[in-house]
């Protein structure tokens, strides 16, 4: 199943998402995530923390899957 986070401006960082998903509880642990190659933004590896994601791009970690959407959108 993939879950829908509706964001309320043009992007979101990377790190920022995985707070709001509730797939980390601090900065530090997204971070940590990140660095060790567990994040797929669009199906290749992200290690970026800062990462812009934008409505329309998917976000995997292990087996929890999200798309993001821009607020009222119909994605």
């Amino acid at each position: 199943m993939i879950e829908t986070i509706e964001i309320h401006s043009n992007f979101i960082k990377l790190d920022q998402l995985l707070k709001m998903a509730g797939v980390t509880g601090s900065g530090s642990e997204a971070k940590f995530i990140i660095t060790e190659g567990k994040i797929l933004v669009n199906e290749e590896i992200e290690m970026r923390r800062g990462r812009k994601i934008i409505p329309g791009d998917r976000v995997a970690i292990d087996d929890r899957q999200f798309i993001v959407k821009a607020e009222g959108s119909d994605i």
